[in-house]
């Protein structure tokens, strides 16, 4: 059985339908269903290619994409601590010949990395605006995580555009409430949506999240996806988010 070094409060979890483990930390940083959700949206290539995700934290989009692709996989993360967790995870799963982690800030990415590189780009960026220095979270790692702090919305979209090859897909998971950002955003760095998918807590209920992908100097012509709901009447989830979380 392989060992693995956790740190403070972190503890190994199981990415179940993949037979994968994922070190995480409720003050520092877990994963939520719509990384999950971005994973399982994005097209990518099976056999080969270069992917890239962008706002990475522990590193749980790479290892989600690690089962649906053979091709190279590089995580992004800014922060240190979830930087060193996501290399850790790779290291215990055996991934290194295919996942790679950076430590940086992804606006300096395609400087770094090469512009026009990726076949694929995901990125779960920061949703939420700057908030006053009176209301933001006091715990550092979570504020960076879902604030605007280091990078803004328009960061992320322009970084993904210069590190995707021309016809390459760009994908993000966001708030609804951002949708028309996104799109002038994308367009302004010649990224085409060409598909959307709107994610709901229930039946009945607004949605809650946003996936979008676009391609690198695409042509319009965008599909509205079929609605994806979470959770049935009963709180339990629906068949489609047991079957991309178990893989029943």
């Amino acid at each position: 059985m392989k060992v693995v070094q956790l740190k403070e409060d972190e503890r190994l979890d199981y990415l179940l339908a993949e037979n994968l483990r994922i070190i995480q930390s409720p003050s520092v940083f877990a994963f939520s269903l719509d990384a999950v959700l971005l994973a399982k949206f994005v097209y990518v290539p099976i056999q080969r290619g270069n992917l890239i995700d962008l706002c990475s934290g522990n590193g749980v989009i790479p290892l989600f994409l690690s089962a649906r692709t053979k091709g190279t996989i590089v995580g992004v993360e800014i922060q240190e601590r979830l930087f060193d967790m996501a290399v850790r995870s790779i290291e215990y799963n055996s991934l290194q010949d295919r996942l790679k982690m950076v430590h940086g800030d992804i606006k300096e990415m395609p400087k770094q990395l090469g512009y026009g590189k990726f076949d694929v780009v995901t990125c779960n960026p920061p949703y939420f605006t700057t908030p006053p220095e009176g209301t933001k979270n006091p715990n550092e790692h979570l504020a960076i995580a879902r604030h605007e702090i280091l990078c803004t919305l328009e960061d992320a979209i322009k970084a993904s555009s210069d590190l995707a090859k021309q016809g390459g897909k760009v994908a993000f998971v966001h708030r609804p409430g951002r949708l028309l950002d996104i799109i002038t955003l994308m367009r302004k760095y010649r990224l085409e949506p060409k598909r959307v998918q709107f994610v709901y807590p229930k039946k009945g209920k607004e949605a809650n999240a946003l996936l979008v992908e676009a391609i690198k100097d695409g042509s319009p012509d965008l599909k509205i996806l079929p609605p994806l709901v979470v959770y049935e009447d009963n709180d339990e989830y629906t068949k489609e988010i047991r079957e991309i979380l178990y893989g029943e």
